[in-house]
């Protein structure tokens, strides 16, 4: 562990990097996102990734105090923090080959729900909410937020987030579609590592297509969809785990996949 704003461990083949300003609930400087993004970029060989956070909060937003609000030029400043730092590490995570799951506890809230939420899976603690807190403070939505929350819950609830800008509870959030998963908050540490080991123990090259797969088709027609899936599949049919797959289906036993 280091003194760094992301810490990083690698438990196994999981890679689990942790949001490490637990005095400011994990407010996140440009800076925080482009480490993180640096650390995405280093997987040596992981096959999942656990983001988490030290402290009572995963993330409440980005550190603006004495920065983009308090600049010269705040206009200016928040374009090149979002273009430079905060999206390129969303796209990052969107674009990764392997799996990624979240850990939250306490807030989830501007850029922490964006990046809380762009995991494949994001498990949450009873104290958890998420919060589009922008509208609180005169400005919109960031982060792919806007993108990102009526894909997953709908127009009518994404709209009652950004423009009423009220807290979404843990439970709420489950219900609405938005999270995997809550647990007790002393099990969340537990339950969200097995989840992202679980997942390093699968069919890797699979796993790294199908969550591209997903966002893809969110973009394209029925057709393209259905071709993009033909595409993977000729990909994978010739990945070892595939092969291990199908023997072990004929061997009436679990595979074993080494993640190639």
């Amino acid at each position: 562990m280091t003194d760094t704003m992301i810490q990083q461990e690698r438990r196994g083949d999981v890679l689990v990097l942790t949001l490490n300003r637990p005095e400011r609930l994990n407010a996140a400087p440009p800076e925080m996102f482009v480490e993180l993004r640096e650390a995405l970029g280093a997987l040596d060989g992981a096959r999942a990734v656990l983001i988490a956070a030290n402290g009572r909060g995963f993330c409440s937003g980005a550190d603006v105090g004495g920065g983009a609000l308090g600049s010269h030029d705040p206009g200016n400043t928040t374009f090149k923090a979002l273009t430079e730092a905060y999206n390129p590490t969303i796209a990052a995570i969107a674009d990764l080959g392997v799996p990624v799951v979240s850990a939250v506890r306490g807030p989830a809230a501007g850029i922490g729900c964006s990046l809380a939420l762009a995991a494949d899976f994001c498990v949450v603690s009873e104290t958890a909410y998420f919060l589009q807190a922008f509208v609180n403070i005169g400005l919109v939505p960031d982060g792919g937020a806007s993108w990102m929350l009526p894909r997953l819950i709908g127009r009518a609830r994404a709209t009652e987030m950004m423009l009423l800008g009220e807290r979404v509870a843990a439970a709420k959030a489950l219900d609405w579609g938005m999270i995997h998963k809550v647990v007790a908050d002393d099990a969340l540490d537990a339950e969200a590592f097995a989840l992202a080991e679980r997942l390093a123990a699968g069919p890797t090259v699979a796993l790294g297509l199908m969550r591209r797969q997903i966002r893809h088709a969110y973009e394209v027609d029925y057709a393209a969809a259905m071709l993009q899936e033909a595409e993977n599949q000729r990909t994978v049919r010739g990945s070892a785990d595939s092969m291990e797959g199908g023997i072990a289906f004929l061997q009436k036993r679990k595979p074993v996949f080494k993640g190639a």
